[in-house]
């Protein structure tokens, strides 16, 4: 069986000036992300690598949500992640180790597409969300009977769970 954690940035800022890639986290997204790691924490959810967008809210957010962890989890920066479509994660995804609990940590577009890509049975109540939205934040996790990641198909996930800030009870602004 095969895990993969998806979660999208914190809620960034849009300060003057600043680049898109260099836009830092929003005190709303400093607030919220430590509340997915502790979720993380209670579930179980560790990753064996977490890959994170080089942007600089994506950064922040795995900042905060790995804090949570006792040791922190192996990451790496990946350029592919920047605005990926959700046929790049998917390559993404299937060049990763065989045997890893992955975590994407990225953006949308993409990244909601790619999650009802690969979803295609699960939890009720946390599809009917997903299908909704897949706000800053968010997280999604998706198990795979796929003993390779280069195995993976869409449709073929089982969607565990998909939690948001505010479905945790996050403080937002």
């Amino acid at each position: 069986m095969r895990r993969l954690i998806l979660l999208r940035h914190a809620k960034s800022d849009w300060p003057p000036a600043v680049a898109d890639l260099e836009r830092p986290l929003a005190a709303r997204g400093r607030a919220e992300a430590p509340a997915i790691g502790d979720f993380m924490i209670r579930e179980g959810l560790r990753p064996d690598l977490a890959l994170v967008s080089p942007a600089r809210r994506a950064r922040e957010t795995w900042t905060l949500v790995a804090a949570a962890f006792p040791e922190l989890p192996p990451h790496q920066t990946d350029p592919r992640l920047y605005m990926a479509t959700a046929d790049a994660l998917l390559d993404v995804v299937r060049a990763a180790r065989a045997d890893a609990t992955l975590l994407i940590l990225g953006h949308n577009p993409g990244l909601e597409e790619f999650a009802r890509t690969l979803v295609g049975r699960g939890n009720a109540e946390a599809r009917k969300r997903l299908a909704g939205s897949f706000p800053t934040a968010a997280l999604a996790v998706i198990e795979f009977a796929a003993d390779d990641w280069a195995e993976l198909l869409p449709q073929e996930g089982t969607l565990v769970h998909f939690v948001t800030p505010r479905s945790l009870g996050a403080r937002q602004n």
